[in-house]
């Protein structure tokens, strides 16, 4: 073997390392705030709005922030597209450290005030303006690095920094819960300890990514001095379909994904009026086993994204998310323990299935000049219409009827969305995703999409 291509799977390597640590610190920031909106903080920053109504404001306040995600996707996919992939994952990553630690020294209701929920809403937007520029910088750095057959494993490694977060961000709050300030004490200092850890964890991965080489991807249009001007306005105008679509795909995914990350599942759960009554430390428990289950199967969906493509993996991962949604809300409503364990695990295989191949089906919908500025305001959309506020709109299902029937129903109806998207969309496996073959990339992403055969026979006879 060449040392070229030594040097080629080293870099590969760093960077797989380099968006795993990234993507798991910047999603353990904007998880630890879901998992405290669920437990803690509508009594702490909105109990005057009473029980209730400060429950749907505290996860409305996690659904906040999704609404300034298209506004971190749009900044930091303009600069993405203009002046590096890089520069823009150590500034997002920056920004969302320094948001959840001071969410970590914020006064409460009782200390300051209607100042409290001012300052822990603003400082939610900032973590909101992060998440929506970091995802497309992960996702490009390391599918743009990886070879051709290889682009859905590798895709999957910052995949996984979201139930690895999910993961950290329970173990956390257990740790929190059960050890070393069970009772009053986790409400009156020890929910802090986990947003101001989120510190040197910034630490680690900042050091971590400024030691990633630039995309060649974007090396080359650097070099060639190509950067589109104003790369929104062009894929708004040339691409919204595709942009729409993309986003759709991913709505399903983050609709059921939020019933944990979102922290409905840790609230109802652990509602001590509820029919269900959990402990705390025992649903974090098992929403960690969760995201050890979704981790894995986020690895399997990469793999397979190579095998099989990255439709097909989608398709098969929709069917299991929407026959699993059912039996997971009955074997939450069981009140066992162990059926908890079953329920997360089952909901799990569908999450992961669906989420390991967005990061390879994304970087090849899109061509190269504003392809951080696609895959990051699809991604920023498509978390709005799914997301944004499940956790709210299952809150109020489950007030308005008194059960989580109509709860299955909504996910299963955003998840049937998701499912007739991704089979509008062509599968692109192995594109050329150099600057160089702009032109195939620009046509052919969508089904429907005349062009394509002209697109390829012109790239062709070139």
């Amino acid at each position: 073997m060449t040392s070229t291509a030594h040097a080629g799977k080293a870099t590969q390597r760093r960077v797989a390392f380099a968006t795993v640590i990234g993507t798991t610190v910047e999603w353990y920031d904007f998880f630890i705030y879901a998992t405290a909106a669920g437990l803690v903080f509508s009594q702490l920053f909105f109990e005057p709005a009473g029980q209730d109504i400060a429950l749907l404001i505290s996860f409305a306040s996690v659904g906040l922030s999704f609404l300034f995600r298209p506004l971190g996707a749009f900044l930091a996919g303009h600069f993405g597209d203009k002046i590096g992939r890089r520069a823009m994952l150590v500034l997002t990553l920056a920004l969302m450290g320094a948001s959840t630690t001071l969410i970590g020294v914020l006064p409460t209701f009782e200390t300051a005030g209607l100042w409290a929920p001012v300052l822990l809403l603003l400082l939610r937007i900032l973590q909101g303006i992060s998440a929506g520029g970091e995802w497309g910088g992960a996702v490009l750095m390391a599918v743009e690095h990886a070879p051709e057959n290889g682009r859905g494993r590798a895709g999957s490694y910052p995949q996984v920094g979201v139930p690895l977060g999910m993961l950290l961000a329970s173990g956390t709050m257990a740790l929190m819960t059960g050890v070393i300030s069970p009772g009053e004490q986790f409400l009156e200092w020890g929910w802090r300890i986990p947003f101001l850890v989120s510190i040197v964890l910034i630490a680690v991965g900042y050091f971590v990514r400024r030691s990633v080489d630039e995309s060649p991807v974007f090396e080359e249009i650097n070099e060639q001095k190509a950067q589109t001007a104003v790369p929104i306005l062009v894929l708004f105008k040339k691409h919204w379909p595709l942009v729409i679509i993309a986003a759709l795909v991913f709505a399903g995914n983050n609709a059921a994904g939020y019933m944990t990350t979102g922290g409905f599942f840790q609230a109802y759960t652990t509602d001590p009026e509820g029919p269900v009554g959990l402990e705390r430390t025992d649903v974090l428990i098992a929403v960690a086993f969760g995201a050890a289950v979704w981790l894995l199967m986020t690895l399997v969906a990469g793999f397979l994204a190579d095998k099989i493509g990255r439709k097909r993996t989608y398709q098969l991962g929709f069917i299991i998310l929407a026959a699993s949604l059912f039996p997971v809300f009955a074997l939450v409503n069981s009140g066992s323990l162990a059926l908890l364990y079953v329920a997360f695990g089952l909901f799990s295989i569908g999450l992961g299935l669906t989420y390991g191949p967005q990061a390879a089906l994304y970087s090849e919908l899109f061509p190269a000049s504003v392809r951080f500025s696609g895959v990051s305001i699809s991604y920023a959309i498509g978390a709005i219409v799914g997301g944004a506020f499940a956790p709210t709109i299952a809150q109020a299902l489950v007030q308005a009827t008194g059960g989580t029937t109509a709860v299955a129903v909504y996910l299963l109806v955003v998840v049937a969305l998701s499912f007739t998207a991704v089979s509008m969309i062509r599968d692109r496996s192995g594109i050329d995703l150099s600057f160089r073959n702009q032109a195939e990339q620009e046509v052919g992403a969508l089904v429907f999409d005349k062009r394509r055969a002209d697109a390829v026979k012109a790239t062709q006879d070139a």
